[in-house]
């Protein structure tokens, strides 16, 4: 992985750019496959869904602890950060081929503070080298490897467990996070970018303002919506709807050529569009995917309300991101550790519900929680000013 060195605003390498997507790439395979074969991996743990979605969401709480590395970023050590938190992702692995219930846990819980490490430090970077009226395109791209950890990862997932089995997805990507780890170590000592004005004062302690608090309120409520459908998407499909191991893959794989096609559009259009209003209409098709999924007898209905709110919730998670990163300039850095670390909560909070939900009113349940999210985002939005 390149990375460039150059004073905030002087624009990114399509070379970087590659290079952190593609080691984004790798952390998001890490965490999605597993929503979609949950049944799979709860018969071999001995684990029930509600148990499985609770270990997922208190994996999610890793992510609070991303908050502390804020001063770090805005001190330019993206690329320590990103390091360290693909090193976690890979020693994740080797804890998950353990097979028991209680390393499963710990597995999780420092994979999901890797992937929020990597994936915080990657758009600190991106922010301090891309103007904020480009920086949609930038970190739409970036945020790319989030539908292609999907598009990728789920029918890989799907072939290692069937030929091998369910450990093999674990395997697969711990070998790949420990190469790129080895990538990022071997492209030398990163020099610390020139300094600018806004972080003369980086070591003092930085109170943020109401914009930015909205912002992270607004990202939390789409992180919410997001993550409490997908962690039973996979059981849903399995109990409810009757899709096999190898449909569910291919299934899934659909679902990521979908997220992939709303990240490009992210990319190509929210700088055009607006970032914060075509967010805001983003989660109105996400809640209208949402009312399909709950009402649907069918499959093929309840699939096409599923691809709605793929679509939704990708574009709005994605746009939300550069929103955040412009709600306080001044302390970019502190503003995305802590979206980071009350996102990850908020999806935890969703994941561990929504389990506890999905079994007892079904996936009606599971979209009126995520629906409520949705609308909490929505409301927030409407106060970040400047974006």
């Amino acid at each position: 992985m390149s990375v460039i060195r150059a004073t905030e605003g002087q624009g990114l390498s399509h070379s970087s750019l590659v290079g952190l997507t593609a080691g984004k790439t790798v952390v998001n395979v890490a965490i999605r496959w597993l929503p979609f074969f949950l049944p799979t991996l709860g018969r071999a743990l001995g684990a029930s869904t509600a148990q499985m979605t609770s270990v997922i969401g208190l994996g999610e709480t890793a992510g609070f602890l991303s908050a502390a590395v804020g001063k770090w970023l805005d001190r330019g050590h993206e690329r320590l950060v990103m390091t360290a938190g693909m090193a976690l992702v890979g020693v994740s692995t080797l804890l998950a081929i353990v097979g028991s219930f209680a390393m499963f846990v710990v597995a999780q819980f420092l994979l999901m503070l890797g992937v929020s490490l990597y994936t915080v430090a990657g758009h600190a970077y991106i922010s301090r080298h891309v103007r904020f009226e480009q920086r949609g395109r930038s970190i739409g791209i970036f945020e790319v490897s989030w539908a292609l950890g999907l598009f990728i990862g789920a029918p890989a997932a799907a072939l290692l467990i069937d030929g091998f089995s369910w450990r093999a997805p674990f395997i697969a990507v711990g070998i790949l996070a420990f190469f790129s780890c080895a990538a990022l170590l071997l492209t030398g000592s990163e020099k610390r970018p020139s300094v600018v004005p806004e972080r003369n004062d980086a070591a003092k302690p930085v109170k943020l303002n109401t914009n930015a608090w909205m912002a992270i309120a607004a990202s939390a409520g789409i992180a919410l919506a997001g993550l409490s459908t997908i962690v039973v998407i996979g059981t849903w499909m399995e109990e409810t709807l009757g899709i096999s191991i190898d449909g569910i893959g291919l299934v899934a794989m659909g679902f990521g050529a979908v997220e992939l096609l709303s990240s490009s559009s992210s990319a190509s259009f929210s700088d055009r569009l607006g970032k914060n209003r075509s967010t805001r209409l983003a989660l109105l098709f996400l809640l209208l995917g949402l009312v399909v999924m709950s009402l649907s007898t069918a499959v093929v209905v309840a699939v096409l309300g599923v691809v709605m709110f793929f679509l939704g919730f990708e574009y709005a998670i994605v746009t939300s991101f550069s929103v955040v990163s412009e709600a306080m300039p001044s302390a970019r850095g502190r503003v995305l550790s802590v979206n980071m670390a009350v996102g990850t909560v908020a999806r935890g909070v969703g994941s561990i519900a929504s389990g506890f939900v999905f079994e007892s009113f079904g996936i009606t349940g599971t979209s009126v929680l995520a629906g409520a999210g949705a609308v909490l985002a929505i409301a927030a939005l409407g106060r970040v000013e400047g974006t």
